[in-house]
């Protein structure tokens, strides 16, 4: 259980002395040390960026901290809390590879296997060639960003994978792709019988201890999600489009998300195939610049320069990459900095975490802004809390 507490008023002594050179912090302010730090990371960001709302999670120790910005909608003014449902984006694709891993701990899914193995559909196309594995890791062979604009709907889609033809072979280069890791989490919800939205509200969401996460949102949970806002101003929400769920479709609250956090750095609570599942997506396959990608999160070794995780989770890496695989999967690294960014058209997000020091971040925002402020921020937030933990 995820604990709401306060540090030490030594913590705030430290931070008044870290910031005192960019940030006005006076002395008599209420020992929350822990606030003055988000505060000077988020706030500006919000006003450069024209941001409505923000709930920020910060894990130290097993102990959460719950820091909320703005409104959940310009409209109806709702304080954002720990309770208000935003969309994650390609956060979204770790939970994808979560249920994945988790049918290869139960010996329904091979990550070796082909492709058309699991889906007869796809017999006689490229698919014979391409491993799950190869879906998983962003390896296919070229697959786009993004679905075809004639292929992006559920009865098309199987269609476009039958037509579709590699640029290069499986494995031979990085192309970050909705429709390669889509497919990765339908081929893993096909081996084990069930649609992929069953098996993750009713199954693995519910295992992690997440209780306010959806792909869906209920009619009686409506109330809590927040309006996202474009780039220029216009309200968005996520729409439907093929593979929407396994891709970029879950909604959750800061605090869902920051226990999920925890699970991942400290599993052992959880069921025995869980906790394997967990480790194989931290698993490191390939190697691509700085970058270690894992199944759905992304690794540095840490300590990590901020220019490393700038660079790795730049724009520049949806394009095609050259890569390194490891000769076997590389185990889990507690020295690591893991993380995952996500957006939609009206939000954006980051998540990452130190499970060497037991600390980490959530970064929910409802407006799409760019990476490099998200990381900016998480890193100048971990950053403080590492030296005065």
């Amino acid at each position: 259980m995820l604990k709401k507490t306060r540090l030490h008023s030594t913590l705030f002594m430290s931070t008044l002395c870290l910031f005192a050179s960019g940030h006005s912090v006076a002395a008599e302010t209420p020992a929350d040390p822990l606030k003055a730090v988000v505060d000077a990371a988020i706030q500006p960001i919000m006003q450069e960026q024209g941001i409505p709302g923000m709930a920020v999670a910060v894990l130290i120790n097993g102990k959460a901290h719950y820091f909320n910005y703005g409104v959940s909608s310009k409209t109806d003014k709702q304080p954002v809390t720990e309770n208000t449902l935003f969309e994650i984006g390609s956060i979204s694709k770790t939970f994808n590879a979560t249920l994945a891993a988790y049918a290869v701990a139960q010996g329904k899914l091979s990550l070796s296997e082909n492709t058309s193995h699991y889906l007869p559909e796809l017999r006689g196309s490229a698919f014979d060639r391409i491993s799950v594995l190869n879906l998983g890791t962003y390896t296919p062979g070229g697959l786009p960003l993004q679905f075809p604009d004639d292929a992006d709907s559920t009865d098309k889609m199987m269609r476009y994978f039958q037509h579709w033809k590699p640029a290069y072979p499986a494995g031979a280069r990085r192309q970050y792709s909705n429709p390669s890791i889509g497919l990765f989490g339908y081929v893993a919800a096909r081996s084990l019988g069930q649609p992929f939205d069953d098996l993750m509200e009713k199954n693995l969401l519910p295992k992690l201890g997440l209780q306010h996460t959806y792909l869906k949102v209920p009619k009686d949970q409506m109330n809590r999600y927040a309006q996202g806002y474009t780039k220029d101003d216009r309200p968005s929400r996520v729409g439907p489009g093929a593979l929407d769920s396994e891709a970029y479709g879950i909604k959750t609250t800061s605090s869902d998300l920051l226990r999920y956090v925890q699970v991942n750095m400290q599993p052992q609570q959880l069921e025995k195939p869980l906790q394997q599942a967990i480790a194989s997506t931290h698993a490191g396959y390939y190697q691509f610049g700085d970058t270690i990608q894992g199944l759905g999160w992304e690794f540095y070794p840490y300590p990590a320069k901020l220019d490393t995780l700038l660079e790795g989770n730049s724009y520049k890496m949806l394009e095609p990459q050259q890569l390194d695989w490891f000769k076997a999967p590389q185990p889990p690294r507690a020295n690591s900095w893991v993380n995952k960014t996500g957006a939609t058209n009206g939000f954006g997000a980051y998540v990452a975490y130190i499970p060497a020091k037991n600390i980490g971040i959530v970064l929910l925002a409802n407006k799409n802004y760019p990476n490099p402020a998200r990381v900016k921020a998480a890193y100048e937030v971990l950053g403080a809390v590492e030296k005065l933990q």
